[in-house]
């Protein structure tokens, strides 16, 4: 099943912030195999972003299964 993302002028700025674009965030949740439960029912997620550097990634889910990004940035 594809995932679905929600992107607002809130989450794409902050992710911008940290220099990673939508794409680059979408990219990791959907091919990372490194993810685990992080705090107020959010998930983490641990993989490579374009050009191989290592990200993380944090997202909720929405009761639709649509998924919303909090925070993503290279580490």
């Amino acid at each position: 099943m594809p995932i679905e993302f929600r992107w607002n002028a809130w989450n794409i700025g902050h992710v911008a912030k940290h220099g990673v674009t939508p794409a680059e965030a979408e990219h990791v949740v959907r091919f990372s195999a490194r993810r685990k439960r992080h705090r107020k029912g959010s998930w983490i997620v641990y993989g490579r972003g374009f050009s191989n550097r290592r990200m993380e990634v944090v997202y909720i889910v929405d009761p639709e299964g649509t998924y919303y990004v909090i925070h993503a940035m290279p580490i």
